[in-house]
């Protein structure tokens, strides 16, 4: 069988679908050896994470170079006339605003409904009717539909009326990186990012769904008890959200909170490692990547009781309502000042971490290439 899968969102400006999509090709090589996966890629893809060679170069890989950008007139156009000469059997697109009009069977990648749930997110009236067109057009269009989590299959169920038996859940993993670092490598990166030896960490975006303010507001509480930790909030800054650093000024504490804007990549399994404590307190979520990351890299875990995120975090974590500030401080004050409750959910983070396997992935989302093949 040649199966593609639209690698051009390989790029800075997709950084939680590159990952997966990248891993995914990784793991999809390797799981079909028989088989050829063809990808498809952008050269003018502005990629500074990921060794892409280290995926062409493998035996049963091939290339199609795909000069249109995604979300792109021109993708409508050129991605179904490079899969007909590519001859693919099945065309994986990991975004929803994919080709539409494809020769051969698709299948999407729907990560959650988001913006269905916050529409504010989305700048315009028409970007919001944009976002309703193009989703159920991939649900008419799409033989298959793969999605990271069963919350997040409920609710394209529930949103946007797609069929149940075209909806697939394949649960991804973490990369192999991710692990705990030894405590020269920890040093190093805390010396080079300007961290204190003690930290409670955050990763992600700072958009409101992702509840920073109750986050700040609880670690003001915990502070005071715990004088030597600090708060270090990584990740990509939406310059339309000031509000959680706003909050840390008001709160007069710029001398305990750090943010991070953009980590490299290779330092994030050591930033991971470094954490007294991981606090990842979300509104929403299709699947909650740092969480897995953390368990993996043996942190403490503090995350919320809804939408995916229980499912991730099993019974390893401490799951509170995300809308409870005041039971968040007295979680992250009990896991800090217990000796032996850290314990437990370090073991219990490096123990379910390890239920999750890029391979499974792979093998599942193999068997919907297969099936739609047919």
């Amino acid at each position: 069988m040649r199966f593609g899968l639209d690698a051009r969102t390989i790029t800075e400006h997709y950084p939680g679908i590159g990952r997966y999509v990248y891993h995914l090709a990784g793991a999809l090589a390797d799981a079909a050896p028989d088989d050829t996966l063809v990808l498809l890629l952008n050269r003018n893809q502005d990629n500074r994470r990921y060794d892409l060679a280290a995926l062409w170069e493998r035996p049963n890989v091939e290339i199609g170079w795909a000069n249109a950008r995604p979300v792109s007139l021109r993708e409508q156009v050129g991605l179904p006339w490079l899969a007909q000469r590519l001859r693919l059997d099945v065309l994986h697109s990991p975004y929803y605003v994919k080709p539409y009009a494809l020769p051969v069977p698709s299948v999407t990648t729907v990560y959650d409904v988001t913006p269905a749930l916050y529409p504010e997110y989305l700048p315009s009236g028409r970007a919001r009717v944009a976002y309703e067109l193009t989703t159920r057009l991939a649900v008419e269009t799409s033989a298959a539909l793969v999605t990271l989590s069963q919350t997040a299959r409920q609710d394209m169920i529930e949103r946007f009326d797609a069929r149940p038996d075209h909806i697939h859940v394949t649960v991804p993993a973490v990369d192999g990186r991710f692990h705990p670092r030894p405590e020269a490598e920890i040093a190093e990166m805390r010396r080079r990012l300007g961290l204190p030896d003690s930290y409670i960490l955050y990763l992600g975006i700072n958009k409101p769904h992702k509840n920073l303010l109750r986050l700040v507001e609880a670690f003001a509480s915990v502070a005071p008890a715990v004088p030597n930790i600090a708060l270090v909030m990584a990740g990509r800054r939406d310059p339309r959200y000031p509000e959680a650093m706003q909050q840390v000024m008001a709160l007069r504490l710029a001398n305990r909170v750090v943010a991070l804007d953009d980590v490299p990549e290779a330092d994030l399994p050591a930033l991971y490692s470094g954490a007294a404590l991981f606090v990842f307190p979300s509104l929403y979520e299709g699947f909650g990547f740092p969480v897995l990351e953390a368990m993996a890299c043996g942190v403490p875990v503090i995350t919320s009781n809804t939408s995916s995120l229980p499912e991730v975090a099993g019974q390893a974590a401490l799951l509170v309502p995300p809308d409870d500030t005041r039971l968040l401080a007295q979680s992250m004050s009990v896991v800090l000042q217990d000796g032996r409750l850290w314990n437990r959910l370090r073991a219990a983070s490096l123990s379910r971490a390890r239920e999750f396997s890029w391979a499974k992935t792979a093998q599942e989302t193999l068997a919907v290439y297969r099936q739609v093949a047919r």
